[in-house]
């Protein structure tokens, strides 16, 4: 067992005052087995009006601050302890029936799992799904581990990692042309690669830590980061992080998970004032060991 401290401050600055519209907030780390939070604080600044808790549709925890002041710099200050106890890496039998592709899905789990097998993009000339097929054996069944730990190292070996300024996720397509993108990109071309093969994934948003060691490797740490889960019977929902090539849940801390990128984005909000009034943005995050006075800054 490990015990994490994550820290993370967001503030918008306005040359002026300006109001703010309903801002919804998902930064708290998201309980179970592998992963207890001990404690969670959320400060926002200015005083919100209102600041109540809801479950989203996927039962991620949602924080939806409303506000009856103007002011010129809005900041977001979340503070979270938990203690995260990795499973073991998952191991599959002959007998079980996920152990080889294509394996069938339970007739009772197939409807809940419809909308993660589901292609969300689309792929015309089927450039996705040829790509898909590249991790399949031609000589026979292929042990569904082999592909998903082949697509995992596959992207992190062949696609280079490159931050981006524009907002939200580019188009699986993109990513596969270009060979370059962000950790939400390369989770997005995971997911809908293996949708295209019958296989449920879907998306994660949370942190990652890196060791203070800082010989991981890890990229993608200092910010908000995006991986990939799959679904598979016997084995329930397993992460893979495309981005670092980790294979279960080893130093990635979960927030939360969506069918897309765009239903777990850690804070959307709006203003209302002039669109130059917005002069810009300040992210900071560490993830430290409790005990540690470093950490990975963003």
């Amino acid at each position: 067992m490990s015990l994490l401290t994550i820290h993370h401050k967001t503030e918008y600055r306005y040359d002026r005052p300006v109001a703010f519209g309903e801002h919804r907030i998902m930064l708290r780390p998201n309980d179970g087995h592998d992963m207890r939070v001990l404690s969670h604080q959320l400060e926002v600044e200015p005083n919100p009006a209102s600041l109540r808790w809801i479950h989203d549709v996927f039962d991620n925890s949602v924080a939806i601050a409303t506000f009856d002041r103007r002011a010129s710099r809005l900041s977001v200050t979340s503070t979270a302890t938990v203690a995260q106890m990795p499973a073991e890496a998952f191991a599959l039998t002959p007998d079980d029936q996920a152990y080889f592709y294509p394996f069938p899905y339970d007739d009772e789990e197939l409807p809940d799992l419809l909308q993660f097998v589901r292609p969300q993009y689309g792929d015309a000339e089927g450039e996705l799904s040829a790509w898909a097929r590249n991790f399949l054996d031609r000589e026979g069944p292929t042990p569904t581990f082999d592909i998903l730990s082949g697509m995992t190292h596959g992207i992190k070996g062949s696609f280079r990692y490159r931050k981006r300024h524009e907002h939200g996720t580019q188009h699986p397509l993109d990513t596969l042309q270009t060979g370059s993108g962000t950790c939400r990109d390369f989770a997005l071309l995971m997911i809908e690669a293996l949708r295209r093969l019958g296989i449920a994934a879907r998306f994660v948003s949370g942190y990652l830590f890196v060791p203070g060691d800082r010989e991981s490797g890890y990229v993608g740490g200092g910010s908000t980061h995006a991986w990939v889960q799959v679904y598979l019977p016997s084995a329930g929902w397993i992460e893979f992080d495309p981005t670092n090539g980790i294979v279960g849940s080893r130093d990635l801390i979960r927030v939360a998970v969506a069918r897309d990128p765009h239903q777990a984005i850690p804070l959307h909000g709006t203003y209302l004032g002039p669109a130059d009034a917005f002069l810009g943005m300040d992210v900071g995050i560490s993830v430290v060991s409790v005990g540690e006075e470093t950490g990975v800054q963003g």
